[in-house]
């Protein structure tokens, strides 16, 4: 709950997403409405950049920015990935001072709070919800409630005070209710930067008043795969084979691999930055019969490249999702005609074990729920948007009809109405 003497009537919902974030205002009985986060974006990168030379932090979209075009700096990127893990309360230098990734988070909440407070006339409303996956961490109870506290309290040390969580598919069923003319059984499917969350929900106008929705929810489910899991996959295989990867030795044995799945993990790149990591990189010169490859790896590294590198991966990815044709991966920067290229195809291929593996969560919910198929598929979450997804969806339920919602804003409007 926010400082009441310093509050609106009204509720805030944040979407702090491993990849976008979003947020929204609902007054009491009203309509929720997407805030301008950044300009006239109601939506924004989860990122930071932090600014060595100007000792400033920039965010959003102007995080990326900064990075791409080479200031002085580091970027910091899914960091929501960091939530019920060791790695969260690890320090790292901001600004001269030394700050754990949970004080990060604050900042970036902070930042969120303040661009929400710009917009509903310097005052946050009195109550604040964020969303939050169905699992932060898959088996694992004790530290998926580590990482709400953690989340809760980073919340609170921005200024956001007590606030409530919701299932981020839950809300994103709340706002998608609003539209419905009918009663439907919904399966709601969201696949967001690190996890997807399913809930098969009962919906419509008689039962979008109710205070009590309990009995409406059939059914949740959520696995810890999303677009960055995505992206890791088409990383490794169609660009870090450039860098060494599998790539076999004069002693007869491949490189050893852990660099290169750090290198294509969005929220471990970072850690390859430090110079024990860039002593080691340098080590294996020797593990090379092409010292080419190990000059790009090490070009990557020593010049903080490796957010450049994955940008580049997920950029290609959504462009062969959505033309439905070959699209480059941007290298030139790293060599001149360096060629590398994301097909239809490969995102079927590459990325199938894992479809199957959100497809199968899907289905689990559908089946707790005890219901034979759901009336619609609503669709939320920006990697929700990825045509291999939609099709792994439409072979699990093929007479189902799929339906897109507001993919990057939807589950914050839903949390306004939670």
């Amino acid at each position: 709950m926010a400082d009441l003497s310093h509050s609106i009537p009204g509720t805030l919902g944040i979407d702090f997403g491993t990849s976008n974030s979003a947020a929204a205002f609902c007054p009491p009985g009203g309509q929720s409405r997407l805030l301008p986060l950044e300009g006239t974006a109601t939506g924004m990168p989860t990122a930071l950049f932090i600014n060595t030379e100007e000792h400033r932090t920039h965010y959003g979209r102007d995080a990326m920015k900064q990075y791409l075009e080479g200031e002085p700096g580091r970027l910091m990127r899914s960091l929501k990935s960091l939530l019920g893990s060791a790695l969260l309360q690890e320090k790292t230098a901001v600004h001269d001072k030394l700050v754990s990734y949970q004080d990060i988070i604050s900042l970036f909440l902070r930042h969120v709070a303040q661009q929400s407070r710009a917009s509903l006339d310097g005052k946050l409303p009195e109550r604040v919800v964020l969303g939050r996956p169905v699992h932060f961490v898959d088996e694992h109870p004790e530290r998926d409630r580590d990482a709400q506290n953690a989340l809760a309290q980073a919340a609170k040390d921005a200024g956001l005070g007590e606030v409530s969580f919701q299932l981020e598919p839950i809300a994103a069923a709340l706002d998608y209710e609003r539209r419905l003319t009918a009663e439907t059984i919904a399966l709601v499917v969201d696949i967001g930067g690190g996890t997807s969350d399913f809930t098969v929900v009962r919906l419509g106008p008689d039962h979008a008043g109710k205070a009590d929705r309990n009995s409406d929810i059939l059914a949740t489910g959520g696995v810890h795969i999303g677009g960055t899991d995505f992206d890791h996959r088409l990383n490794v295989e169609q660009v870090m084979p450039l860098l060494g990867y599998r790539h076999i030795g004069p002693s007869g044995r491949e490189v050893p691999s852990s660099v290169f799945f750090d290198l294509s993990t969005w929220h471990l790149i970072q850690w390859l930055y430090t110079q024990k990591a860039i002593a080691a990189a340098r080590g294996l010169r020797s593990d090379y019969a092409d010292q080419g490859m190990h000059q790009r790896l090490m070009h990557v590294i020593e010049e903080r490249e490796g957010h450049r590198l994955a940008d580049a991966v997920e950029q290609a990815k959504i462009t062969a999702s959505s033309t439905h044709a070959a699209a480059p991966i941007q290298l030139d920067w790293l060599e001149r005609n360096l060629g590398a290229q994301i097909t239809p195809a490969d995102l079927h291929s590459r990325l199938d074990a894992l479809l199957q593996q959100v497809v199968q969560c899907a289905q689990d919910c559908v089946q707790r729920a005890g219901v034979s198929a759901p009336g619609a598929i609503y669709l939320t979450g920006g990697s929700s948007a990825l045509t291999a997804l939609r099709d792994a969806l439409r072979v699990a339920f093929p007479d189902v009809q799929q339906v897109e919602g507001d993919l990057f804003g939807g589950v914050a409007t839903g949390l306004a109405y939670a």
